[in-house]
């Protein structure tokens, strides 16, 4: 199992993982520094700070085209360790970097051009159609003043379009269901084009294949567009499908990264949730199921 290992030095704990390629072909997305943490730390038996979130796993960034998978008990920080990924909260320590640049450096409308988070939650306050609530999406994109434009309206469309919303532009948000709302958020966040989609439970609300539909559609565009994609997940077998790594959170800062393959495993998983698991194969495919 490709888990990360810690060598104490001074007075915190390094976090080594596979060296990194700089080559031209090769994009970074995210970097956090050793000694980037989400909710404090803890003193090991040496008297050694240790670093307690999986925040820290990150440490040598997201690639271009790569999918994680964030798995873990309720509790154990995965929309907190999103949060602070996407800008949206400080770090306790260290720094946080998108493109090589701070979001304090970055600004608010270039950090959106970046990176699109999806939440948990959607608040409707106001009265709006579907394709106004997709456009949302591209006010990054516009000058202060701007309206947007056909190209706007185009694109907005065609991400409607992508997650089967075509034809419910003119439809009122408040008359959707919450599957019909969850997949609009995520017409809204292809329609803002960032190059890192922040997903906290993209699947929520969504019936089976619509589930499906989403992540083929988000692999296709890690493949094809290169964006990285960071996403929560509550669906092992989904995960296994549709993940190139995983970074499980066990809480208490007990944290494991790596292949998915490698890391979702019987033993690991049982061990995350607290719940046997067996393995059952079909040919090369394999699941999780619980016993």
């Amino acid at each position: 199992v490709d888990e990360f290992l810690c060598r104490l030095g001074h007075d915190r704990i390094a976090v080594v993982v596979e060296p990194v390629d700089q080559g031209a072909n090769r994009r970074i997305f995210l970097v956090l520094d050793q000694r980037c943490i989400v909710e404090g730390a803890h003193q090991d038996r040496a008297g050694a700070e240790v670093l307690v979130v999986g925040i820290v796993v990150l440490l040598h960034g997201l690639e271009a085209g790569q999918r994680l998978a964030i798995l873990g008990r309720n509790g154990t920080g995965k929309t907190t360790l999103l949060s602070t990924l996407a800008g949206l909260r400080e770090p306790e320590a260290g720094s946080l970097l998108l493109c090589g640049e701070s979001y304090e450096k970055l600004g608010l409308r270039r950090a959106a051009r970046l990176r699109g988070l999806l939440p948990q939650g959607h608040l409707d306050a106001f009265q709006s159609t579907v394709l106004e609530t997709a456009l949302i999406g591209r006010h990054p994109h516009l000058d202060r003043w701007a309206w947007e434009g056909r190209e706007d309206e185009r694109l907005a469309r065609e991400a409607l379009a992508a997650v089967d919303l075509a034809g419910f532009g003119a439809r009122e948000v408040h008359t959707l269901s919450g599957g019909e709302r969850q997949r609009l958020a995520i017409a809204a966040l292809l329609a803002q084009q960032p190059g890192l989609y922040l997903l906290d439970e993209p699947l929520a609300h969504l019936d089976l294949n619509h589930q499906i539909a989403v992540l083929d559609l988000l692999s296709r565009r890690a493949g094809e567009d290169g964006v990285g994609i960071v996403m929560v997940l509550h669906d092992i077998n989904l995960a296994l499908r549709h993940a190139d790594r995983a970074l499980l959170l066990f809480g208490e800062g007990r944290t494991l990264e790596g292949p998915a393959e490698a890391v979702l495993t019987v033993e690991t998983l049982s061990r995350l949730y607290g719940h046997p698991l067996r393995e059952m194969r079909d040919g090369a495919a394999r699941y999780l199921v619980p016993e």
